[in-house]
């Protein structure tokens, strides 16, 4: 079944290759779209950039979230359950493709998919052309163009059947959902299941960067939410630390001392993993530079100083009698 026509839509043309079952469902607000689709070229061989069901997962967005790709909450709601269709796409609707492409492949490579910009002051940064780490996406993203898009309608979920994840909440759900998160998150540490604890302060960042995003950098409101995620670093830092990821604490601690200095406990988490990899000068500078920024953390200095001082004699003992064994003959 083929059926040609134009959407109301400027610059959107859809052919159905398979009709749907029934009416074409109630898109509410909050309405979970779950379909697959495949993105091609306009080019004479239709060159593909990427198929949702060669990953083996279908896509799902959430209506009226302001998803980057606007249009395909237009192209979803045209459609019915089961139906599958093409869409051939101006350019004035593709130019945000490649970044959402970015993410859908960092997610079916098992990574995060807001890891690679969660750094990011502002969708100015979107607009960049920095190298996206695919060359064909580079290629788009310089130069826009139009696009095809095949989709097929698995089902649609209305607001009340499904649990949101945080990701499909808007701006005011997922302030409410950061103590929540922070708070499960320092209850699991207590448990010491730090690796869930770890996914808590992570999802709770992640909220907090979305919605800081859209703020101006540096000022109020910006700078409140900054010293959310800052405390749910360090939280994530001390979780770190007890798995012995000692490394990764002085990556994560370092970064946060670069942008805010005055940070107490950042200086004092990476005294602690100095300490763990036997790095002694680094550690007595850091708990040096704790004590000058709170002297009333004299007396936990002092015992912390005392211990890395015997580790450290204990440590050099150990090397002289390897040593020493080394060139011993019977």
């Amino acid at each position: 079944m083929e059926d040609t026509m134009l959407l109301k839509t400027e610059g959107v043309q859809k052919t159905i290759l398979y009709g749907g079952i029934g009416e074409i469902p109630r898109f509410l607000t909050g309405s979970r779209v779950t379909f697959h689709f495949r993105t091609m070229k306009c080019d004479e061989d239709r060159t593909e950039i990427d198929d949702s069901k060669k990953v083996g997962k279908p896509m799902e967005i959430i209506i009226g979230n302001m998803f980057k790709l606007e249009i395909w909450e237009i192209l979803l709601k045209s459609m019915r359950i089961g139906e599958v269709a093409e869409f051939r796409c101006d350019v004035i609707h593709t130019g945000l493709y490649p970044i959402v492409s970015k993410s859908l492949r960092l997610i079916a490579e098992g990574k995060d998919p807001t890891e690679w910009h969660i750094h990011t002051c502002g969708l100015a940064n979107m607009f960049a052309y920095h190298s996206l780490g695919y060359d064909d996406l580079d290629e788009l993203q310089k130069e826009p163009q139009p696009l095809i898009f095949i989709m097929e309608l698995l089902k649609v979920e209305q607001p009340s059947a499904y649990k949101r994840e945080t990701w499909a909440m808007d701006d005011a759900e997922k302030m409410k959902a950061v103590p929540i998160l922070h708070g499960e998150g320092n209850r699991l540490f207590k448990l010491k299941r730090y690796e869930d604890a770890i996914a808590k302060y992570r999802e709770a960042v992640i909220c907090l960067k979305n919605l800081q995003i859209k703020e101006k950098a540096w000022e109020a409101p910006w700078l409140k939410l900054e010293k959310l995620i800052c405390t749910l670093v360090l939280n994530y830092c001390q979780c770190l630390l007890q798995m012995k990821e000692y490394y990764e604490v002085l990556e994560q601690t370092t970064d946060l001392i670069t942008h805010h200095p005055g940070l107490v406990k950042a200086y004092y988490l990476r005294a602690r993993a100095h300490m763990e990899v036997w790095n002694e000068a680094e550690a007595k500078a850091d708990f040096q530079k704790v004590l000058e920024l709170d002297p009333g953390m004299k007396k936990i200095i002092t015992k912390e100083l005392r211990t890395l001082d015997c580790s450290m004699q204990e440590k050099n003992e150990e090397e002289k009698q390897k040593y020493k064994n080394m060139f011993s003959y019977s």
